[in-house]
């Protein structure tokens, strides 16, 4: 990867699964070439949830200018619609200053909607939001698999099931509109005025999954249980529905006990990885780099 004769805007991205490095490479890149960072991690736009998402530490934070890191509430609506305005909004008073700009993340989806681009999607009613909302607290998963099979085959054929919140997402706009939330998927890229190098890091898979675990453990003890503890009344938040906190919700609903709970945090956040990694490898614009 040659980075030196760069003449024209460009936008390194710097993908992979949770725990493989991104955060440290990035940096470590950011400061050689005196640049910024843009997150593309869609957990980490909360800034209630620094803790569990493994967020940028303050000290991180001062080294390189960093953007979309804790710069929502988790009481807000957001979606890779609105990352992919903003950040086009953002890239070119960034580029005055800088012609190589980082963005870093695991969120394929946040990064896929900057370097390809999504068709506008409607924001939905907050009567469906709510309706959709209460369908799956009410009557669970299945519930939303079976309106989604029903609005969208397409986008149900291809979509994990196992994600409530994409498949809430879909349904929503699918309610909305009137048309299956697929038709807005956007089937060939925009042209953007700016040129994309993508890299995605990777690891052994026995030495990432020994990170991951580490990882959990550090947070712990970093007051990620504490962290959970205040955010747990707000437990039915889309923003809230992800690896970790949700195990920690079942502990403290007493459905798990804290070690019981530890240890599917770090089982489900492995097959996250191998989602991720599945989600990039079938981008052959990647560029993949093994770190030891």
């Amino acid at each position: 990867m040659n980075l030196k004769n760069i003449n024209r805007p460009t936008l390194l991205v710097i993908a992979g699964p949770t725990a493989v490095g991104k955060t440290q490479y990035a940096i470590d890149l950011a400061q050689q070439f005196q640049t910024a960072i843009i997150s593309a991690d869609s957990r980490q736009f909360f800034k209630e949830m620094k803790i569990g998402t493994a967020a940028p530490t303050q000290q991180e934070l001062e080294l390189v200018p960093h953007f979309f890191v804790g710069n929502l509430s988790i009481h807000d609506y957001y979606s890779a619609s609105r990352f992919e305005q903003d950040v086009l909004k953002l890239l070119p008073s960034l580029f005055v200053h800088h012609p190589l700009v980082l963005m870093c993340g695991g969120s394929g989806m946040y990064i896929d909607a900057v370097c390809h681009g999504i068709d506008d999607i409607p924001d939905p009613d907050p009567d469906i939001r709510n309706f959709v909302t209460c369908t799956f607290q009410n009557d669970g998963i299945e519930s939303l698999r079976k309106l989604l099979q029903k609005m969208d085959k397409d986008f149900y054929n291809t979509c994990n099931l196992a994600d409530a919140k994409r498949m809430m997402r879909a349904v929503e706009v699918s309610m909305q509109t009137g048309q299956p939330y697929s038709n807005f998927l956007i089937q060939r890229k925009k042209k953007r005025d700016f040129d994309i190098i993508k890299i995605c890091l990777t690891r052994p898979r026995e030495i990432l999954f020994d990170r991951i675990n580490r990882r959990v453990e550090l947070m712990i003890s970093q007051g990620w249980l504490q962290e959970a503890e205040q955010l747990f009344p707000y437990r039915s938040l889309n923003s809230l529905n992800t690896v970790g906190y949700k195990e920690l919700f079942d502990y403290m609903e007493g459905k798990l006990s804290l070690e019981q709970a530890l240890t599917d945090i770090k089982t489900h956040t492995r097959r996250y990885a191998k989602r991720q990694m599945t989600w990039f490898q079938r981008d052959d614009s990647y560029q993949f780099e093994m770190l030891t």
